[in-house]
């Protein structure tokens, strides 16, 4: 039987209504930034102290069982426009949770994978995304290291987008003259003085020594643009 919590918080703009399960790090992580952003989350998890850790955070918060059928119904997920699976370790109870939830009509279903059989199997039931935090972040940290860019975003499975220096080459050049796209398969999205205030990119754009670029493309095509020196 699922017990709600601490379910009182001033009303405000609701853009959508979200369903979290395991409020673990990452499902913590994504539910406080969804509350930030004006969103009405229900927060579900196992564990009693986390429970009521959370309801002072959280729209809603549950304790409950989503490996049953009925708690899930009980909860009416059909009624929620998104639904992340956060479960940690229990790889079978992510599962089982994901399966209940398209069986129970809901489509939108964001799904922390933690290996990639784990990912699979995911996917073969239907779930649309499905994540892998701890091996996106080991990319991202990667690149950074190695000094090839200044952040790095996996957009989808070959698609990243980067923040990187301005080559030495570039400066006082257009980005008309420099046929970014052409010449390197990538995309400028953006520029920045260094100063943090990113400006959008143009043609006319005129790049600096130091300026920062945000690219978009291709890994591979991206990877061989931040090594031009």
């Amino acid at each position: 039987m699922a017990k709600a919590v601490g379910t009182s918080r001033p009303r405000r703009q609701i853009h959508a209504n979200v369903l979290v399960i395991g409020l673990g790090r990452f499902g913590k992580a994504i539910a406080r930034e969804l509350m930030k952003n004006g969103h009405e989350v229900l927060g579900v998890d196992t564990d009693e102290q986390i429970v009521q850790q959370m309801s002072a955070e959280l729209t809603q918060c549950v304790k409950a069982d989503t490996t049953q059928d009925a708690v899930l119904k009980e909860l009416s997920v059909k009624d929620f426009d998104s639904a992340v699976v956060a479960i940690g370790a229990d790889v079978e109870a992510s599962i089982l949770t994901a399966s209940l939830l398209l069986q129970n009509g809901v489509e939108n279903i964001w799904a922390k994978s933690n290996s990639e059989p784990h990912g699979r199997i995911l996917r073969q039931l239907g779930v649309k995304h499905v994540v892998f935090p701890e091996k996106d972040m080991g990319n991202r940290v990667a690149h950074m290291v190695s000094g090839e860019s200044l952040d790095y975003v996996p957009i989808d499975e070959d698609f990243v987008m980067v923040k990187a220096e301005s080559p030495d080459s570039f400066n006082g050049k257009s980005l008309a003259d420099l046929k970014i796209r052409s010449n390197h398969g990538v995309t400028v999205v953006a520029t920045s003085k260094g100063d943090g205030q990113y400006q959008p990119a143009f043609p006319e754009t005129i790049i600096q020594k130091g300026d920062v670029l945000v690219v978009a493309g291709q890994t591979q095509q991206v990877d061989k643009f931040c090594a031009i020196g």
